[in-house]
């Protein structure tokens, strides 16, 4: 779908984005994928540090290819934060602007005259919303905000991996990730306040408050007894806390999925007779003898032979995909998930594009991250008009 073929919910709102990496800018990328108009505000001599923080080697355009997949569709105004003249034209930006979004260290926006104390009086309907490593009090408070850092301390790293192996982390940065996504909610809740009271407000986030909310399925059984850390199960471990057969099995060709099911209805589909012993009370405690059998049976046959006898009996179970098969599946295909930015050079790169539908309708846009410093000066000469 088009840039303007549907009216987006936060068309006329404009952030001021001076957050980099992943957590600050994955939220002011689903604000613009909604329809505000993001501007980037970055340091001249670089920029967003993810600028330059290639994954694969991959480039486009001048700057990273991860850059272009949080940043698609902003604008970069270019400021130095220690310039008086700077942080006066930044001061401008933000008497008219809707929401600043940061992840400076806590107390770095105060030292700069950018704290919330200081730009409220400038926009009394601004929403000030930052994302921190830690929070703003504790022992922990200053030190690096990363994920993988984040998701080591919070306990994230021992829920996966099987008993008798190392920590895992997630493949993916979900602290990170996550604590954007809840930023954005923030934010827009505050955008509903506003427009009933006609105030703005602050919003705070950390990814260490994010990673232990992640948690809350597991940390709300831990809370309430009188244990240590849970067992991960020796065999196929995917939840700490449920029965066999939950978990990721080998087969003779590839890898099966088996979430919540009845092991001795498995026991039946399986031909495995001896899985009719366990007691359904039993199904936890002894998950790992109960999952040792269905393992080495799942070994014997392919995927597809599995599949085909299971899911007709309304078995959960799915095979394990890697890319390329996800995206040779016409499901994927459907959802019409991937979208293409163009450079103004011609280049051609493909992204994920917002998950979020309005209206029935698909939010894409063709444009990619902005070239460093592209908009100062349009911005300035449109607050130059607007005073």
């Amino acid at each position: 779908m088009a840039d303007d073929a549907v009216q987006r919910p936060l068309t006329g709102i404009t952030v001021l984005d001076f957050s980099q990496f992943l957590a600050g800018p994955s939220c002011a990328l689903r604000l613009s994928d909604l329809g505000a108009r993001v501007i980037k505000v970055e340091r001249p001599d670089g920029g967003d540090a993810s600028r330059s923080l290639y994954l694969a080697d991959l480039a486009f355009d001048r700057d990273s290819a991860l850059f272009h997949a949080i940043n698609r569709g902003k604008e970069s105004y270019t400021a130095d934060l220690k310039d008086a003249r700077d942080i006066a034209a930044v001061k401008a930006l933000i008497r008219n602007a809707d929401v600043l979004i940061h992840n400076f260290r806590p107390g770095i926006m105060e030292r700069l005259g950018l704290g919330w104390a200081d730009v409220r009086h400038l926009n009394p309907r601004l929403i000030y919303a930052g994302v921190s490593g830690y929070g703003h009090a504790g022992p922990w408070k200053d030190r690096p905000g990363q994920d993988l850092l984040v998701q080591s301390l919070s306990g994230i790293a021992w829920l996966s991996g099987d008993r008798d192996g190392p920590p895992v982390p997630a493949g993916l940065s979900i602290t990170d990730m996550m604590a954007g996504a809840h930023l954005c909610q923030g934010i827009l809740a505050l955008l509903v306040r506003r427009g009933v009271t006609g105030k703005g407000g602050r919003a705070d986030v950390s990814l260490l408050e994010t990673a232990i909310d992640l948690q809350f399925e597991h940390l709300s059984v831990h809370l309430n007894r009188a244990e240590p850390m849970p067992e991960r199960s020796g065999i196929s471990n995917a939840n700490v806390y449920l029965a066999a057969p939950y978990g990721i099995y080998e087969t003779a060709d590839g890898y099966i999925a088996l979430a919540m099911a009845p092991v001795d209805r498995l026991g039946e589909l399986l031909e495995v007779p001896e899985l009719a012993a366990f007691r359904p009370d039993r199904w936890f405690e002894e998950r790992d003898e109960i999952k040792r059998l269905i393992r080495d049976r799942l070994i014997q046959r392919g995927t597809s032979a599995w599949l085909e006898l299971l899911e007709p009996a309304g078995i959960w179970t799915a095979p394990v995909l890697d890319w390329p098969a996800l995206r040779a599946e016409p499901a994927f295909t459907a959802l019409q998930p991937i979208q293409s930015v163009r450079s103004p050079d011609g280049e051609t790169l493909n992204l994920t594009r917002c998950p979020i539908r309005i209206d029935g309708e698909i939010l894409s846009t063709g444009r990619p991250a902005p070239r460093l410093g592209a908009h100062r000066q349009s911005i300035d000469r449109e607050q130059e008009c607007a005073t």
